[in-house]
């Protein structure tokens, strides 16, 4: 697999410190935000970002809405929910709203790490699909 680059984005200064050292450490090129409103911001201006993984909790925009902005402005990347304050509803509502999945904190390292790449994969399937379509399109275009 191809160095997943993962956007962080968590309000916990700490927590995403420590998690950007061990998803390093595993071969993942980690940039971070530390709110929603970052998040979307970087998201705007680095394109090769595959895997979200973003704290549900956050004061201002929180991950439900960050989510469902992500997935507005964004489709193509995946997100990873995070929390250490789960409750049904709001798993279900990150599941309807296009999250890749939806674990806690503290979740553990390789569980994070196989959704990410579970997450990658599916990314990359999804371009791989436009590409053919366009290639396709032009073909067809062409005459050929």
């Amino acid at each position: 697999m191809n160095t997943a680059v993962v956007l962080l984005v968590d309000d916990e200064v700490p927590f995403v410190e420590t998690m950007t050292k061990r998803l390093t450490k595993r071969n993942l090129a980690v940039q971070s935000a530390f709110s929603g409103q970052e998040a979307l911001d970087r998201l705007a201006k680095e394109s090769k970002v595959d895997v979200v993984i973003l704290d549900v909790k956050m004061p201002g925009m929180d991950g439900i809405e960050t989510l469902r902005e992500i997935k507005k402005e964004f489709p193509l990347v995946e997100v990873v929910m995070l929390t250490g304050h789960a409750t049904v509803e709001s798993a279900i509502e990150g599941m309807r709203l296009g999250a890749h999945d939806y674990l806690m904190k503290p979740c553990d390292i390789e569980k994070l790490m196989e959704k990410v790449k579970e997450a990658k994969a599916k990314k990359a399937g999804h371009e791989e699909k436009i590409v053919q379509a366009r290639i396709k399109e032009i073909t067809l275009r062409r005459g050929d």
